[in-house]
């Protein structure tokens, strides 16, 4: 038995494992560091816009993105993983959408309508996460609720330099 255990690779070594510690991570540093050190998208000028649609056209004008952080994975040359803050107001929405990366969203307020590609509706409570492959559209991402505000959490693992979020036509 001793023989089979010396054997297997530990799961620090498995590059599967890796990323999903560092988004897992990601996730927890976000979730912290937003209520600590909020930054305006606006006041990051190198940075890839947009990340996510959240403007005046996406159903109210109190929906935002704030970038939490983003960095480059050190054992993955040429990848990146990018944290934002996305509020939306009372019936706030962004339009449908795809995104150049994974995303590995996580609802830190109020209730969050989704659908991706063809799927159903789902709504996503405070808590709860949903994943998004590359490639995958994103029909359905809002607020559910017309008199509360929701905020999510996305942890974007993407090429360098690739637009995270692509408007689609109606």
């Amino acid at each position: 038995m001793s023989i089979a255990l010396e054997m297997t690779a530990p799961l620090a070594d498995r590059p599967r494992f890796r990323l999903s510690l560092l988004v897992a991570a990601a996730i927890v540093c976000a979730a912290v560091s937003t209520q600590l050190l909020p930054v305006k998208m606006d006041a990051i000028s190198e940075f890839p816009v947009p990340i996510c649609a959240a403007d005046a056209s996406s159903g109210s004008s109190l929906n935002k993105v704030e970038l939490v952080s983003s960095y480059a994975i050190p054992d993955m040359p040429g990848k990146k993983v990018t944290v934002v803050r996305v509020t939306y107001g009372p019936g706030g929405f962004t339009p449908p959408h795809r995104h150049g990366g994974t995303v590995t969203a996580y609802i830190t307020k109020g209730r969050i309508r989704s659908q991706l590609n063809d799927g159903p509706v789902e709504i996503f409570d405070v808590g709860q996460t949903f994943f998004e492959p590359l490639g995958t559209i994103h029909n359905v991402s809002a607020n559910a609720s017309n008199t509360e505000w929701a905020e999510l959490i996305a942890v974007f693992v993407a090429d360098e330099g690739a637009q995270l979020t692509t408007l689609l036509d109606p």
